[in-house]
């Protein structure tokens, strides 16, 4: 059932907004940015201030949010936006290819996973995995950040995975790792090491960027078993046309169709955090 919206919590929620944006703000200042009157907005500040989240400066004549504003955070932690504007795509990849997709976000010498679509696949070979950390030596969701973030900060991740208390990091050496990132950067996406557990399944990861810098990495996880045997290289293959509203068409199972789904998905993402 739909409720008409109170419109007393909004314009408290667009003070907040503009005091949490500006510093220290008037009354005045902030009529001009939210428009609201300004008997409206006193009100609304002594409302906020009786409440603990607004403190009002009368030397400096003005009104600024406390501390106490970091409460309506908190359960919040700290999903950036790339993640907001991902999960739409990866929740229709799991619709349309059933598989279950992640996005991660780079956590010092991992990556964790941010969001998933476990709970939405049937056929998913883990059962949970939210907030997990991945290596990224070995696991295709952490070397989709690694092979693909500029140089500079390559050289940094590496020292880090040298010194790490996870031997996935701190096993791989240099020749290894200058290997896997040719091949990765050929291909334009990374894989899990078919050594890592579990073997009967694989993930195919890509990176999100903004121009040199990966935001995040988003990857999809199938059974090995279940997908049409097919060449590594991409080279030749035809681009996967959309489908009415899908990203390719439903008869598509073999592993390059998936590849290409998931580069899709990458270009849209990519397209709406530059707009």
């Amino acid at each position: 059932m739909a409720f008409t919206p109170v419109e007393a919590v909004i314009k408290a929620l667009n003070i907040l907004v503009e005091l949490n944006r500006g510093g220290l703000e008037t009354v005045g200042g902030l009529h001009a940015k939210t428009g609201i009157p300004k008997p409206t907005i006193v009100r609304l500040l002594q409302t906020l201030i009786a409440a603990g989240y607004v403190n009002q400066d009368k030397k400096l004549r003005g009104y600024h949010v406390t501390s106490a504003t970091k409460q309506l955070s908190s359960g919040f932690h700290g999903a950036p936006k790339v993640i907001e504007i991902a999960r739409p795509f990866a929740d229709k990849l799991t619709k349309e290819l059933l598989w279950p997709a992640a996005i991660c976000t780079l956590d010092f010498d991992a990556v964790v996973i941010n969001y998933s679509t476990i709970p939405d696949s049937p056929i998913s070979p883990f059962h949970a995995s939210l907030g997990r950390r991945l290596s990224l030596a070995g696991r295709a969701l952490g070397l989709a950040y690694l092979c693909f973030c500029p140089p500079s900060e390559q050289i940094i991740l590496r020292n880090l995975m040298r010194a790490s208390d996870d031997p996935e990091n701190n096993r791989m050496d240099d020749n290894t790792f200058e290997a896997i990132l040719a091949r990765a950067q050929a291909d334009g996406f990374a894989e899990r090491s078919p050594e890592l557990e579990p073997r009967t399944s694989g993930t195919i990861a890509m990176p999100i960027k903004s121009g040199d810098r990966v935001l995040a990495t988003i990857g999809i996880t199938y059974f090995k078993s279940a997908l049409k045997p097919n060449s590594r290289s991409t080279a030749h293959i035809e681009p996967i046309q959309p489908v009415n509203s899908g990203f390719f068409p439903p008869q598509s199972v073999d592993r390059m169709a998936l590849i290409e789904a998931l580069r899709s998905v990458v270009a849209q993402i990519e397209s709406e955090l530059a707009s």
